[in-house]
């Protein structure tokens, strides 16, 4: 009899790769958790701290501490290892850091053998996935960034606050850049099945309402939690794990992650965030949705933000 265990490895111990692990291990999602980090005293300590959540959790997620050796048979290595934005700056100011920091990590996991999945977290993440892709020499299905991931999980919220819902209600999705560009395709969005452009019409105490009021506030509430708590981490690692997940458990589940355009949407050789169907295979298939003409003049607009920066460090 063979049993096959699932091994994620988390790249950097800070707080998003801290809570992504936790975020594993109390959905119980792998089998293993590994954390690397330059810092071995950090990421021990981050180990240790895990291993006692064991007890009143519903199952034991075996949790360590390796090596960029200890990635081979790993199914799959997440990179949240980079360089945070100081005051002032947008994502797109940490590229040149980032970069440099995702290739001293890629090189040697793909030395280890390593051909799993890389979930690319590090900002700007449309950039440092498609770094990361070109680097690993890897599937274009196999190198997935978060992409619009969380900020669809915040426009969703925003939405349902507005309308006093569950979020889990709102059918919506944010497309292009992980960033100040990224656009929604309000054509797309539905509560409770209902087309928002309707709810609005019907419901004449939301005239006042601005749809992409809401997508600016998705873009600036990032920031707003970093000035206030210095970092953003448990939304992300949710997230993360949403992914995960999902490629673990084979579940055809449709996300917005950052994958790599080759046609879709008229677009091609650069990662960003569109809706994906996931599964075993890491990205099944592309969710080509029709845009509207002002749509996609927004979504093009994004993807010449990401692929001017992409061009700087290709």
């Amino acid at each position: 009899m063979t049993i096959n265990r699932s091994k994620v490895v988390i790249v950097g111990a800070g707080m998003v790769g801290s809570s992504t692990a936790f975020s594993l291990i109390t959905q119980g999602v792998c089998d293993e958790v590994m954390i690397v980090d330059i810092n071995k005293e950090k990421a021990k300590g981050e180990v240790m701290d895990l291993c006692h959540c064991v007890e009143y959790l519903n199952r034991n997620v075996k949790v360590t501490e390796g090596d960029y050796r200890d990635c081979g048979d790993a199914d799959i290595v997440v990179i949240t290892a980079g360089a945070p934005p100081k005051a002032g700056q947008t994502r797109l100011d940490t590229l040149e850091l980032s970069a440099n920091i995702a290739k001293s990590i890629v090189s040697p996991i793909m030395e280890a053998g390593f051909r799993g999945h890389f979930i690319i977290v590090s900002n700007p993440v449309d950039i440092i996935a498609h770094y990361v892709y070109k680097l690993s020499g890897l599937p274009k299905n196999q190198v997935i960034g978060t992409g619009t991931a969380m900020d669809s999980a915040r426009i969703k919220y925003f939405v349902g606050e507005l309308f006093n819902v569950d979020p889990r209600s709102v059918q919506a999705y944010t497309m292009g850049e992980h960033g100040d560009s990224q656009m929604c395709p309000w054509s797309h969005v539905t509560v409770g099945g209902k087309r928002i452009s309707d709810i609005l019409e019907d419901n004449k105490e939301f005239d006042d309402v601005i749809l992409d009021d809401i997508v600016t506030k998705v873009t600036k509430v990032g920031f707003e939690i970093l000035n206030v708590k210095g970092t953003t981490c448990y939304g992300i690692a949710t997230t993360a794990a949403g992914i995960i997940k999902a490629i673990l458990n084979d579940e055809n589940k449709i996300i917005p992650v950052s994958t790599l355009l080759e046609g879709e949407f008229g677009e091609y050789d650069v990662f960003c965030g569109v809706p994906v169907i996931l599964n075993r295979s890491g990205v099944k298939d592309i969710v080509e949705v029709h845009l509207t003409e002002e749509e996609l003049v927004k979504f093009k607009h994004s993807v010449n933000v990401i692929r001017e920066y992409t061009n700087k460090i290709m």
